[in-house]
């Protein structure tokens, strides 16, 4: 009796202690979001909810960003990792001071984002932005766009009238005097069908083929890639377990998105979900691959319109090295 109990007690005493280990192995990681939570996030909820972030040893915090952009947070150490955008990397690397970071995955791997005008504005072409009024966050490289599409297209882009919509969504400034707003289909647009709202929407990767970049992407400190390269693999391993689950169940995925974000509004973000599931991975091969053409493309259409310092070095901005092989 007395080896028996003496048996159990090591045993257990073992388990204890192997539970111990393996929560000092755990590495601490910051995850910063671009956004509040929405679906473009949802890959790396799953991860965290289906511990496959446990699985690969890394003790992971999702935070959002409280002041300035997650590129320059995760340039100054404040986290590990972040969604970012192809555009806020191609500025940061090229700005008089580059900051040190490196886009490791595209969580989409196309465009989803377009112009969007309810269908009583009568705005079916970009000819029709003529005479119109556009509501953006007055960013240069927006205004560059629409004068580049506008006069590719033979339109004027001295007659749009372009206004600062601040907080205002497509709903709320499109009910003012706002004609057209640049909309992420995924999200507004789905939003506008579930609200029975008629959209003319023109995606913007088919206005022009420079414009099909990144958004949004991952991003990953310098040094946290020079240092430790193990953590970045490991990471990008569970986060591509995220997002493959989230592509074969879209409704379950959405489900663990509203745990974490139950703010959010249930249908749209389970047919968000649904719409998001078909675009991950749509024309690769493998979840987060990166194309240098892409990044190329977008920084000479920048270049040209007069929006960089300098060129960009493209094979510094992004990896594929990370990727699960």
């Amino acid at each position: 009796m007395k080896k028996l109990l003496m048996g159990l007690t090591l045993t257990l005493a073992l388990a204890l202690a192997l539970a111990g280990c393996g929560g000092e192995t755990e590495e601490k990681t910051t995850v910063i979001l671009d956004w509040t939570p929405n679906t473009n996030h949802t890959g790396l909820y799953v991860a965290l909810e289906n511990g496959y972030f446990e699985d690969e040893g890394l003790d992971v915090e999702i935070i959002q960003p409280m002041e300035g952009s997650s590129t320059t947070l995760v340039a100054t150490g404040q986290g590990d990792f972040g969604v970012t955008y192809q555009e806020d990397v191609t500025y940061a690397l090229t700005s008089e001071d580059p900051l040190p970071v490196t886009a490791i995955a595209t969580i989409i791997q196309n465009n989803t984002s377009g112009f969007a005008s309810r269908k009583t504005a009568n705005i079916e072409t970009v000819m029709d932005f003529e005479g119109k009024v556009y509501g953006g966050w007055g960013s240069p490289s927006e205004e560059a766009i629409l004068n580049a599409i506008m006069t590719n297209a033979g339109a004027e882009y001295e007659t749009l009238t372009n206004t600062n919509i601040g907080t205002d969504d497509f709903f709320a400034a499109t009910e003012k005097e706002i004609d057209l707003v640049w909309i992420f289909e995924g999200w507004t647009g789905i939003e506008a069908r579930l609200r029975g709202i008629e959209l003319n929407y023109m995606p913007i990767k088919d206005l022009d083929d420079a414009l099909n970049y990144y958004t949004p992407i991952l991003v990953a400190n310098n040094d946290t890639i020079k240092n430790n390269p193990e953590k970045v693999e490991a990471f990008l391993r569970a986060v591509e377990k995220g997002y493959l689950y989230s592509v074969e169940n879209p409704e379950e995925a959405a489900a663990i998105l509203l745990k974490y974000a139950p703010e959010l509004e249930e249908e749209l973000v389970v047919e968000s979900q649904k719409f998001l599931a078909d675009q991950y991975m749509m024309g690769a091969d493998q979840w987060g691959v990166m194309k240098a053409e892409v990044w190329k493309d977008y920084a000479d259409f920048l270049m040209d319109n007069g929006l960089l310092e300098k060129e960009l070095d493209v094979d510094n901005a992004f990896t594929n090295e990370f990727l699960p092989k």
